[in-house]
């Protein structure tokens, strides 16, 4: 540490002082002021303690100082088919969307992260273009379990895999046998297993999803595939003792079984997406590709039983699962189900699409950031990411709770301009980022490159 450093650390003296009437504290929102130094938060003192710093920021009453979002489940593309994304077009997205840190799944790059080599490549692309911390995902495919330790010493926070077609080859699926090998070698190290659990032969025999409308491509991912996978992956679970994670949960049939599951000691948690809370099967237009995903977006009635599983605790957090592809992908043109690209582009408007759906709910914003910052955190292993606490990485979102607007495609920072959302109006604007008490510019990356269990992380190039 420097001379300086130290004698502005007797003084008091902080890099950064945020004052504000709302500032979200894990006591709840209070007028407080926060002292960063060296990128961490310090001090949270009640407002008109009158800190010092070198900087202060002084919020408008009507914005609310709230933990970054932690995003768990982003597809980010690159290298491979940067074309669909990329390391700085998706932490743009996210750093404007008031996410600090995303976790980037082992697929739809080229390589697959489902080696070491795979994963150091990956690693060596993001390391000068990231604008938010970033965190990845291991792989487990057939044929890959000699991988998997080495895998994880190398920093990875779990590993991905598929119970059928993930929709590109290089990235095939397990069967049940094969996840439960390898669910039994992650127990060895303590990892974690994350599933897309859809059973394959339940899809094989529902109805073809071919043609423009809607109700044919939800018949063609009935619950029942959803319901059959998941029984299987809590069975492999409590076989081996693994952890495992169930992702995008789409079907609200699954929810008592899960609950169930952990009364009796399973190691099991479970999320889902905006999507699933926000839009629903009776209001999406034939022809409306940009709404397909896997597991789809079903009827209201499962939407509100999600919302229940929430709010019981049932299911744990909200990620995007941000999905992209370029248009064409989309076969917007002819509006095919059977044939466009399913994954919902959502990464920059997560916050505002569940805050415009919660306050409907007489939800609190405190929730809210429970499940889409805290709860995310907590479900990596980042234990200085989630909370605007002492010790915690100075990670923030200026949000302005009360503001509206209507969703520009043509305005998001993602690569290809494409959502579902196009045109809605939402609540909830978020006015600034800070990674580390920095405020994010979308022109320096200071993004960091983060590995599982490591305080000590790797500084983007720019940094």
């Amino acid at each position: 540490m420097s001379n300086t450093s130290e004698i502005d650390s007797q003084d008091g003296v902080f890099d950064l002082v945020i004052r504000g009437a709302k500032v979200l504290t894990t006591a709840g929102i209070a007028p407080r002021e926060v002292g960063i130094r060296d990128g961490v938060v310090i001090a949270l003192e009640p407002l008109g303690n009158n800190l010092s710093g070198r900087e202060v920021i002084e919020l408008a009453d009507d914005e609310t100082l709230i933990p970054g979002l932690v995003d768990s489940h982003v597809h980010i593309n690159e290298p491979g088919r940067t074309d669909w994304e990329g390391f700085a077009s998706a932490t743009r997205a996210a750093a404007a969307g008031g996410v600090t840190t995303v976790i980037d799944m082992p697929l739809n790059s080229i390589p697959a992260t489902v080696n070491v080599d795979a994963l150091e490549l990956k690693r060596s692309v993001a390391r000068d273009q990231a604008f938010v911390d970033v965190g990845f995902w291991g792989g487990a495919i057939p044929g890959n379990k000699a991988d998997l330790r080495p895998l994880h010493d190398d920093g990875v926070f779990g590993f991905k895999c598929f119970l059928l077609h993930s929709g590109v080859d290089e990235f095939p699926p397990l069967d049940a046998d094969e996840m439960e090998i390898d669910m039994a070698e992650l127990k060895s190290f303590d990892s974690l297993m994350i599933v897309h659990a859809e059973d394959s032969r339940a899809i094989d025999r529902a109805p073809t999803a071919e043609g423009d409308h809607y109700d044919k491509f939800l018949a063609s991912r009935p619950r029942g595939a959803e319901n059959l996978a998941i029984a299987e992956v809590i069975e492999r679970a409590r076989w081996t003792g693994v952890r495992a994670h169930i992702l995008h949960l789409s079907s609200s049939d699954a929810l008592p079984m899960i609950a169930s599951a952990r009364r009796d000691g399973v190691k099991l948690t479970v999320e889902t997406c905006p999507h699933y809370l926000t839009l629903m099967a009776e209001e999406i237009p034939n022809g409306g590709t940009s709404y397909k995903c896997c597991p789809p977006i079903r009827e209201a009635s499962n939407r509100e039983l999600l919302w229940q599983g929430l709010l019981d605790g049932t299911i744990d957090c909200i990620v995007t699962d941000h999905s992209p592809s370029t248009l064409d992908l989309k076969d917007l043109e002819n509006g095919d189900f059977a044939v466009a690209w399913g994954g919902v582009s959502s990464l920059q408007l997560g916050l505002s699409l569940i805050w415009t759906e919660a306050r409907h709910r007489n939800i609190p914003l405190e929730q809210v950031i429970q499940w889409m910052s805290t709860g995310p955190a907590n479900l990596v292993g980042l234990h200085r990411k989630g909370k605007l606490a002492p010790g915690y990485d100075a990670d923030f979102a200026v949000f302005a709770a009360d503001d509206a607007f209507v969703v520009d495609v043509k305005k998001l920072k993602h690569k290809n301009p494409i959502t579902p959302y196009d045109g809605r109006a939402l609540s909830g604007v978020v006015r600034r980022t800070f990674l580390r008490g920095q405020e994010i510019d979308g022109i320096t990356p200071t993004g960091k490159l983060l590995r599982r269990g490591e305080i000590t992380v790797e500084r983007a190039a720019h940094a």
